[in-house]
């Protein structure tokens, strides 16, 4: 049993023998309060032994690991007792019954997602993501698949989709939640208007129980079980005390997932025969208990036919009460999913580089602001059927804004903005945002617009406002009132409309929870909705289930008071508002309100854990499956850091070693800036932090240095290059750089060419009406002239005049090993030149042939050493809009250049990847429309993510492996596909690793191009 731990806050009242940020556990290994570090650092050491001696894994113990584990997708933050990570489902069972039996706490964890708090406690966390990914027997006859609890949902529907059969609860974290963890959430989505929540697809469970049995719970196990027929007994009574309550308080809507399924078990009771126990499935009662019960190991789902046909129909409105309300009519026509969207959304959405785009895709009012979207979704077996049904309804709204897609890639483009509603509200400007804590009501929607309404004088009333999404086909809208956490009174305004919103829930004889989960968000509010009688019984049957209380504890049974919502907040995890240290940056971080805030807008959302699709964001990730390697980690562990979480003082602890590890495996990539809809950007946040950490070092590291100042070495190298050039391919060059450098010997080293800035200056000069600036970046400067030299030609072709500019380095080395200092020395410069070059020649344009100097000019140039100088920044802004890349430039300008070349049939395939900073800044197209110009349908362009090379990370020892592996993600298979495709790479370090990977000459597009018109 829990013993009281001492804590004497006297709101907890009754619940203080529940809390769990300071207990004693009276068992055969006793865990210490939690403030005894010393004490509690010994005991982690014999619970990780306890672990390790029985189960094959990962046992991750040390604090920096504990924290990349303390929060989740919500507002909390609770340092976990430890973390493991089992090698395979037996050995994670293993690890949880050895624990259980030594009476220590633990939680079981899928994606870590949670938006309720639930998935975060002072407990032994048991990671099942990584490796607990199997997907095993499967019978498309009797539609039914077996998983283990770390199967992500799109890699499942993947393998099922040749079967035409699909998992039918549809959640808008498809690409990385868990079926584990949306079992213990009782997840649901936007179809759940036909397919129901997890629970009504849900056939059978294999679990541990807290006693250390290990069963499959299915419908009438009881019969067969004698374990599960005590278990049904014991319920059974429970169950039948509050049968009139069950009845009265449990809503009858679709979307409820309040406390345990007291409704679906007492139907299951009543359902079977007399005598027995024949209907009851104890999986139905696991499933949305949120990890209090037993452990998930596997389950057997249950299985619905994919849509033959699909039809969206989206819906311009100019407010939320405009959207609401022909809901009724809308839901009339039997839709699969009416989704809303509000303005909020649609502004933040506006603001990021990934999705302004699929605003722009959204019907507009004929006059006035778009303020609203519905997304109304049909489903059929033929194309006219749903075609039909979304006519009807454009003929319901004559006068409404209308948008008809049916085919798949216009409909997945158009439902990016409702997926990505929740992480791209976290990146809305201003010191309140919205926030996850009364989010999850759900009511009937015949009285949804009244609810809204209501819910909005509430907000109204505290002195905010709210955002609105979600499901609006189930009366289920996440509505999140802007709250600034760090402020203790907004806290109190918090709490107050947490009391008043679950008093209007159970006025509507809603649901707290629709989806998400109670947590600790919610379980504190359950008596204001359920009533105490109902949430004695959830009391009493998590004795029955866990008489000890070690199954992620306090969940869903501390239910008052409301108070307690505000407990371990991340943002004050120990009561204090965390202190905020004002770092003078490098970068401007104003846009952020700062950099511990721009570290701090990760919400946990998890995007950066996708491992099926076309995302490029986490390429480490992708590779090592490890939370650490996400950028979620990356970023907490930055958050902690720069709160100072780690040291006596509070302040920003630039030197923790562990920190800077977790930063080591990020390749810059800038994935996250465009991908994460929150706006994280790590690369920025990766060099900031390493250039605090050499100013507090008082030095940089020699291989820092010498990898930042690359342009130096390759301009020394390059008057050399004759005797170089072949040296560089020997061993004993190789092993020269790997003493000096610790490059690793597998790689090839880059090659060293002949000066092209002095190649220009001895040609002939070349006159045209028009000019462009031609950027002189160290790769085609000194290691690949003949790009260079190509594009001067290639321009020339197009009646430019070329100006190659040598104004020094773009600051892209010096940036991405931290050496910030002096980018911002080199950058002035550089920008300086490069602006009194623009002006004196009266430039068409700066073109780049580095995609990564591109991203400098672009991006990096307009932020770093500006801040508080307009001026100054005004002037790159104005460089930045003129900077495009070659390629790009000719395809834009293709019918406005003095002339243009013939182009020759093209009779050869073309392969194209896109550098990482190409992809996430300006996209693909950026290269692949010039491309298409020349080889039209014979070129690909690749799906596929980073190359692993990243500049100068791949070069060395210790990265070597994981460069490769991130290669062997999507790229090197795709090359070797296409064995005799020509390989076209915009990249220099995509180049590089192309040729090391899998021995192929990637050319770049501008050579490309050249070699045709040449020919």
């Amino acid at each position: 049993m829990v013993e009281k731990c001492g804590n004497k806050d006297s709101r907890r009242g009754d619940c203080e023998e529940a809390c769990t940020e300071g207990w004693r556990l009276s068992s055969s290994l006793s865990l210490p309060l939690a403030s005894d570090r010393e004490s509690l650092d010994a005991e982690r050491l014999r619970i990780r032994a306890l672990i390790t001696q029985c189960a094959r894994g990962d046992a991750r113990f040390g604090r920096h690991d504990r924290m990349l584990y303390a929060t989740d997708a919500s507002l909390y933050q609770v340092e976990p007792i430890g973390v493991f990570i089992p090698a395979t489902v037996e050995d994670g069972a293993k690890a949880v019954r050895a624990l259980l039996h030594a009476g220590v706490p633990i939680l079981p964890r899928g994606g870590g997602t949670a938006l309720a708090g639930q998935t975060v406690n002072h407990a032994v966390v048991i990671d099942f993501s990584a490796h607990c990914r199997g997907i095993g027997a499967f019978d498309a006859a009797a539609r039914t698949v077996e998983v283990e609890a770390g199967v992500v949902l799109d890699q499942l529907n993947a393998f099922l989709a040749p079967s035409e059969l699909m998992f039918g609860a549809d959640v808008a974290t498809s690409s990385h939640a868990t079926l584990g963890g949306m079992i213990g959430n009782n997840s649901a989505g936007a179809n759940s208007i036909l397919y129901g929540r997890t629970v009504e697809n849900l056939e059978a469970v294999e679990v541990l129980l807290p006693d250390g049995s290990q069963l499959w719970l299915t419908e009438g196990g009881a019969e067969h079980d004698p374990r599960q027929r005590v278990l049904v007994e014991s319920l059974a009574r429970v169950v039948r005390g509050v049968e009139s309550e069950i009845r009265e308080r449990i809503p009858k809507i679709l979307r409820h997932v309040d406390g345990y399924n007291f409704d679906l078990l007492l139907a299951q009771l009543d359902a079977s025969s007399k005598g027995t126990y024949d209907r009851v499935n104890l999986a139905h009662l696991v499933c949305g208990s949120e990890g209090t019960l037993a452990t998930v190991l596997r389950a057997r789902l249950r299985l619905v036919d994919r849509p033959k046909q699909r039809a969206l129909a989206v819906l311009g409105f100019a407010s939320v009460s405009d959207a609401l309300a022909p809901l009724q009519s809308i839901l009339a026509t039997h839709p699969a999913a009416v989704e809303l969207v509000d303005d909020v959304i649609l502004s933040v959405a506006r603001a990021n580089i990934e999705y302004r785009k699929y605003v722009e895709l959204m019907p507009s009012p004929a006059s006035g602001t778009l303020g609203a979207v519905l997304y109304v979704e049909y489903f059929g077996d033929h194309a006219a059927s749903v075609t039909a049904k979304a006519q009807a309804l454009a003929s319901m709204f004559p006068h409404a804004a209308f948008r008809l897609a049916m085919n798949g890639t216009e409909r997945l483009e158009l439902w990016k903005l409702r997926k990505a509603g929740e992480p791209l509200l976290h990146a809305l400007p201003g010191v309140r945002k919205p926030v996850t804590f009364v989010e999850d009501t759900a009511v009937d929607p015949a009285r949804l617009p009244e609810f809204v309404e209501r819910f909005r004088s509430v907000v109204t009333k505290h002195g905010t406002q709210a955002a609105y999404y979600a499901h609006a086909s189930v009366g289920c809208l996440h509505i999140r009132p802007l709250i600034a956490v760090e402020d203790r009174l907004d806290r109190a305004v918090m709490l107050r409309i947490a009391e008043d919103i679950a008093d209007l829930v159970a006025e509507f004889r809603g649901a707290l929870s629709g989806e998400h989960g109670d947590g600790r968000v919610r379980s504190p509010l359950l008596e204001r909705v359920l009533g105490k009688p109902l949430c004695d019984a959830l009391r009493a049957v998590k004795e029955i289930f866990d008489p000890k209380g070690l199954m992620n504890p306090g969940n869903l049974v501390v239910t008052a008071p409301s108070a307690l919502i505000l407990d371990n907040l991340r943002v004050a995890p120990h009561g204090e508002s965390l202190a905020h240290d004002d770092v003078a940056t490098y970068f401007d971080f104003s846009a952020q309100e700062g950099f511990q805030h721009a570290a701090a807008q990760c919400n946990g959302a998890g995007l950066c854990r996708r491992l099926e699709g076309g995302a490029s964001m986490c390429p480490s990730y992708r590779a090592l499956h490890d939370e650490r390697h996400a950028t979620r980690g990356r970023a907490n562990a930055l958050r902690v850091a720069l709160t100072g979480q780690g040291t006596s003082a509070g302040t920003a602890d630039f030197l923790d070693e562990e920190t800077a590890a977790t930063l080591d495996l990020c390749l810059s990539c800038k994935a996250c800036k465009t991908e994460c809809p929150s706006g994280v950007d790590l690369s920025k946040l990766k060099s900031e932090f390493l250039a605090q950490r050499y100013r507090v070092l008082g030095e940089v590291p020699k291989r820092a240095q010498s990898f930042g100042r690359i342009r130096e070495t390759l301009a020394f190298a390059s008057k050399w290059s004759r005797l170089l050039s072949p040296f560089a391919k020997t061993r004993l060059a190789s092993a020269i750089a790997h003493a000096r450098l610790d490059i690793d010997p597998r790689r090839s080293l880059p090659p060293i060419g002949a000066s092209l800035f002095r190649w220009f200056q001895r040609r002939p000069t070349h006159t045209a009406t028009r000019t462009v600036i031609l950027f002189g970046d160290c790769i085609a400067g000194y290691s690949e002239p003949d790009i260079g030299k190509n594009a001067v030609a290639l321009l020339e072709a197009f009646g430019y005049r070329v100006v190659l500019a040598d104004v020094g380095c773009c600051g892209r080395s010096l940036i991405s090993v931290g050496m910030l200092a002096e980018a911002t020395s080199a950058i002035a410069c550089a920008s300086r030149a490069l602006s009194e070059l623009v002006d004196a020649v009266d430039a068409d344009a700066v073109l780049v042939l580095e995609p990564s100097c591109a991203s400098a000019i672009r991006d990096d140039w307009t932020e770093l050493g500006v801040a508080g100088n307009s001026d100054e920044r005004a002037r790159r802004v104005r460089l930045a809009s003129k900077t495009r890349l070659v390629e790009e430039f000719l395809d834009e300008q293709w019918d406005a250049h003095p002339k243009r070349p013939s182009i020759p049939d093209a009779c050869d395939d073309v392969l194209f990847h896109a550098h990482c900073h190409q992809k996430a800044l300006w996209g693909s197209a950026s290269s692949a429309r010039f491309l298409r110009r020349f080889f039209g349908a014979r070129l690909r362009v690749l799906d596929t993510g980073c190359c692993g090379m990243a500049g100068s990370f791949g070069m060395t020892t210790e990265h070597y492996e994981l460069s490769l592996a991130i290669g062997e993600d999507r790229l090197f298979p795709a090359l070797r596909e296409s064995p005799r495709a020509n390989v076209c790479a915009s990249g220099a370090s995509c180049r590089h690793q192309i040729h090391d990977g899998v021995a192929r000459t990637a050319l770049h597009p501008v050579d490309l191009a050249w070699r045709c018109l040449d020919a």
